[in-house]
């Protein structure tokens, strides 16, 4: 199972293949995590 690049948790194959590029098989964020995607870039999220 694919797992976060920040916060180390796991994702389901289906969102690791949505939310990621092409190629890359684990994402930068995840819901868990206290950052978001913003575009191209990583952001701290709004609280």
């Amino acid at each position: 199972m694919p797992t976060c690049q920040n916060c180390g948790g796991h994702v389901s194959k289906r969102y690791a293949r949505v939310l990621t590029p092409r190629g890359v098989d684990e994402p930068r964020t995840c819901p868990n995590c206290d950052l978001i995607r913003n575009g191209a870039e990583i952001r701290e999220r709004n609280t």
